[in-house]
């Protein structure tokens, strides 16, 4: 049985990585692509909607696919825990399923699985990550899912050590941990997570060199998993066994340091 898929935003960068892996995979069928402009009437008839829209207008697009009862694969940034919850009820109430991708990258998903599985070890923690200049939102999807699995991980020994935080040039927090964002030419997508303790350092870092390779093995599993998911899912991390043991926040959980989510509309990756 082939699956008709309908992709949102899928003549962005991220859409166009996702639409070529669609076409090029057996049993799925690209139905529709639709700009973040379209009406969301357009998505009627299709298995599953995957969103690679903007903060602003994913939302839209999850409530359209699960008030119609298709599944949703989300791969916008932006999707804290504190957003996902706004959704969380409405998927569960439908029947469908909704999987939040923050990034399709194994190697990220593997690198901030390590940081969270080191977390307990280490007082101070903070996340410094570089996408392209074209990126807007800020911090990142990613990095806010590597500060929720720290605090989760952290739950037992309490939110990092983040000394003079009011200061602006020390970052935002998020989940406690202080989150610094680079926007700039010449890279694509950049991550530190630098962990420290008495005497030592830690600094666990992912590059994106070519996001078409990097991401078409995850955006593959997220597929498989999407059109059979029930219920709310989030990261790759719900679907492969990397072999690091990570604790997820508890539904609904709020982030410390209040939402990142919808604060700008940007870009639509990880």
């Amino acid at each position: 049985m082939t699956t008709r898929v309908a992709i949102v935003g899928g003549t962005g960068k991220l859409g166009g990585v996702i639409r070529a892996v669609v076409e090029a995979e057996e049993g799925y069928e690209v139905a529709a692509v639709l700009t973040s402009a379209s009406p969301l009437s357009e998505i009627d008839g299709a298995d599953l909607v995957i969103d690679a829209t903007t903060p602003a207008v994913s939302i839209d697009v999850v409530r359209a696919a699960v008030e119609r009862g298709i599944n949703v694969l989300v791969g916008t940034s932006g999707w804290s825990n504190e957003r996902i919850a706004l959704v969380r009820s409405l998927v569960d109430a439908s029947g469908t399923g909704a999987v939040f991708i923050p990034n399709f990258s194994l190697g990220s998903v593997i690198g901030s699985a390590l940081a969270a599985a080191a977390a307990p070890f280490f007082p101070s923690i903070e996340i410094v990550e570089a996408h392209r200049e074209s990126k807007i939102d800020s911090p990142s999807g990613t990095a806010v899912r590597t500060a929720e699995l720290i605090a989760a991980a952290r739950t037992d020994v309490g939110p990092v050590e983040s000394p003079h935080v009011d200061q602006r040039a020390r970052g935002q927090r998020v989940a406690s941990v202080p989150i610094h964002s680079l926007r700039r030419p010449g890279v694509v997508a950049r991550q530190e997570t630098i962990l420290s303790g008495a005497g030592e350092s830690l600094t666990l870092v992912h590059d994106t060199i070519e996001p078409a390779k990097a991401y078409a093995p995850g955006i593959r599993i997220a597929l498989a998993a999407a059109r059979e998911a029930r219920g709310v899912h989030v990261g790759l991390d719900s679907f492969i066994d990397i072999g690091v043991r990570t604790r997820p926040l508890p539904a609904g959980a709020p982030i410390a340091d209040g939402d990142v989510s919808g604060q700008v509309a940007g870009v639509t990756s990880a």
